[in-house]
């Protein structure tokens, strides 16, 4: 990682789309930081605090919820989008049309979850107002016309319906902006914006909560050093687990046939079918999370719901990992990494791929015994991913709590971290190898 940097630093263009990356990320960091007029922003983050899903979701904007900014709703309703398209895209006929017309195709499914991430973000950004929205400790109502003395120009209900259309129209903006910064970056920057933005969130989330350790020690209390080494020994043994599980992958070869075609000899050469074990990513422990959190929501939402689910929030709540908790999130991860799996690898298509490419695996009759081969080999694959996101949605927190810094990573940012690294190096190196064969032509 570090050789491919400086071997990027080297290049100018490269170096130029480097700077121009830190530049639109810190960009954003800048507006996680800038408030939003009309709130109490330390009873809000009190609140936010409080709250254990709209914590969570704190946590992946690095914290610029809980600081009631203008980024406060982060990409969220951007990945959210994306999420509702893919899905979309498997089950309605004309949006998987659209995604095999090529680039016109991809610009109209592009913009179409512009319009969804809209929406979403202004039913997230309505919901956070509704669970707050009627306490005058967390709103500035005299800032929206409204005075206690009755000198006013609106009445407090009055002054609430401004204030929540402000915020609403401020943090959908917000994200939309964010939605923006990332999309340039993925245009003129290096990486995927989207994935980098949500990067920066979650190591943001962390550094703040390290350098709340250190300010503690220099306050007196040396036994946090402890805690702080702990974390981070921790955290590297975690880290090189999941990297060293990412990158493995099972590899079928498939050999091609030599074909005569005139005067020229064609074919009889080999290649693998790579399968990774966590070919998923992180999709199943995001689905399982959102599902198994939904309820929490609707609770956070709608607190006088809270009563009559106090089943649900004893067992249910994130956190918990009690017996019900730990079973349901199983299932979950499970269900969800062979959904997502089927839609990724068809092992039909690769068979008659295969097939009309003249190629065949060793011991393999060509067809329907080729297709029913790749389908074992890749259920028994994801069958140890899905064991491998079971354990990482447990066993990083539990590890974590040892050290009082549980909420330094989340379960998902581990593997998010993890693989926007990864995936940041292999196209540095792919556009450092493509300017190697430019200076080589010239």
């Amino acid at each position: 990682m570090f050789e491919t940097l400086k071997n990027a630093f080297r290049n100018k263009d490269i170096r130029k789309k480097i700077f121009l990356t830190l530049l639109l990320l810190l960009l954003f960091r800048v507006g996680c930081y800038i408030p939003v007029p009309g709130l109490y922003h330390s009873a809000f983050e009190d609140a936010i605090t409080d709250n254990g899903f709209l914590a969570l979701m704190s946590g992946i904007t690095g914290n610029a919820l809980q600081n009631g900014t203008l980024f406060a709703l982060g990409i969220g309703p951007y990945i959210n989008a994306s999420i509702i398209m893919q899905l979309l895209t498997v089950g309605i006929p004309a949006l998987e049309r659209l995604s095999k017309q090529g680039e016109e195709g991809r610009k109209k499914i592009t913009n179409i979850t512009r319009i969804v991430t809209i929406v979403l973000a202004i039913i997230q950004s309505v919901g956070i107002i509704v669970a707050f929205g009627n306490s005058q400790d967390l709103i500035n109502l005299p800032l929206f016309g409204y005075r206690e003395d009755g000198s006013g120009i609106v009445s407090e209900t009055g002054a609430l319906w401004i204030a929540g259309i402000f915020m609403t129209i401020v943090y959908t903006g917000g994200s939309c902006l964010v939605m923006w910064i990332g999309e340039r970056i993925t245009e003129y920057g290096v990486g995927n914006g989207i994935s980098l933005i949500i990067f920066i969130g979650i190591l943001s989330t962390a550094g703040t909560m390290i350098v709340d350790k250190f300010i503690e020690v220099f306050s007196g209390d040396v036994s946090q050093l402890w805690n702080i080494a702990l974390f981070i020994l921790l955290t590297i043994v975690i880290f090189f687990a999941i990297v060293f599980v990412d990158l493995a992958e099972r590899r079928i070869p498939v050999q091609y046939a030599k074909q005569v075609r005139g005067t020229k000899m064609y074919g009889g050469q080999s290649s693998v079918i790579p399968m990774k074990i966590t070919g998923s990513g992180v999709m199943p422990l995001i689905f399982a999370f959102a599902i198994i959190s939904f309820p929490s929501m609707i609770m956070s939402l709608v607190p006088q719901w809270a009563d009559e689910l106090e089943w649900w929030t004893a067992h249910f709540q994130n956190g918990a990992y009690g017996i019900w908790y730990t079973l349901v999130l199983c299932v979950l991860i499970f269900v969800f990494a062979f959904f997502y799996s089927q839609i990724q690898f068809n092992p039909e298509d690769v068979s008659r791929s295969i097939q009309q490419n003249g190629g065949f695996i060793q011991g393999i009759r060509p067809g329907k015994p080729t297709a029913a081969y790749l389908s074992k080999i890749n259920k028994r694959i994801t069958l140890f991913g899905a064991i491998f996101l079971t354990l990482v949605a447990f066993i990083p927190t539990m590890a974590f709590s040892w050290t009082g810094m549980v909420n330094a990573f989340s379960t998902t940012g581990i593997l998010i971290v993890v693989s926007v690294a990864l995936e940041l190096d292999k196209q540095l190196q792919s556009q450092i190898m493509m300017k190697n064969y430019k200076g080589f032509l010239k």
